[in-house]
């Protein structure tokens, strides 16, 4: 009987032992991933892939909080027409409620029957059974949602909730980081545009003595009935003056 035991608290030793293992391998990943700067596309494709890892699932959602709504921005599976385009308010929905309580939800059967569950037609996951939700921050800030599904009943255990929440904790400075950039790339590229609108409008009003007003409201109108950019037409009437001078 004794060597029954002991063979027993071996096995349970060794899965503990490979459990431990897979985290920290996991846990080595996601480190690796905070040196990589990479875009936040990328980085969020990365929450997908080593939630998905740690936590058996068919489905992963990774919503990020963007003026006071969380919006959709990644998907284990494909939904193009959804992501980047579906949004929840705080308190909408599990994933509203987790985001407004920041707080864990852990659902291990009939999900939809919970009371802060919230349907979504066009998504086959809301039919799944089990539901888990972990809030995603950065020093004390909440920067989103991440959400894991499976279609048959599944109890998540401490450990698969405990890993998530470490995958959130961890990887939302990263996050925070991929977002800054690229809104500060956004806001030189909005600065860049003004720029070269700018110069061209200037031309306007030389070559043709013109108001400044008056230079701006004819590059619209020439944006409007082109159907283009007003950067891009500013950037054709400067190449134009600039052939022109080399012409000359």
């Amino acid at each position: 009987m004794s060597e029954v035991l002991l063979m027993n608290a071996r096995s349970e030793r060794t899965v503990a032992d490979s459990a431990e293992g897979i985290d920290v391998a996991l846990l080595n990943k996601i480190a690796r991933r905070l040196f990589a700067a990479a875009p936040l596309e990328d980085v969020l494709l990365d929450v997908v892939e080593v939630v998905t890892a740690a936590v058996q699932c068919d489905s992963c959602f990774v919503y990020l909080l963007e003026e006071g709504q969380l919006v959709l921005r990644a998907s284990k599976n494909p939904h193009p027409e959804l992501v980047n385009r579906l949004k929840l308010k705080l308190g909408q929905g599990i994933t509203g409620w987790v985001a407004e309580h920041r707080e864990p939800v852990a659902v291990s059967r009939h999900a939809a029957d919970d009371p802060r569950f919230k349907m979504f037609h066009d998504l086959p996951e809301d039919r799944y059974e089990a539901f888990l939700s972990v809030p995603m921050g950065s020093g004390g800030k909440l920067l989103g949602v991440i959400n894991v599904q499976n279609r048959a009943p599944h109890h998540y255990s401490p450990r698969e909730i405990s890993l998530t929440a470490t995958v959130g904790f961890m990887i939302g400075a990263e996050i925070e980081r991929a977002r800054l950039e690229s809104e500060n790339s956004a806001l030189s590229a909005r600065l860049e545009s003004r720029k070269i609108v700018e110069r061209a409008k200037g031309l306007l009003q030389r070559e043709l003595k013109i108001s400044e007003e008056d230079a701006y409201r004819a590059m619209q109108r020439e944006s409007q009935h082109k159907r283009r950019s007003m950067k891009e037409i500013a950037e054709a009437l400067l190449l134009l003056e600039s052939m022109k001078r080399r012409s000359k």
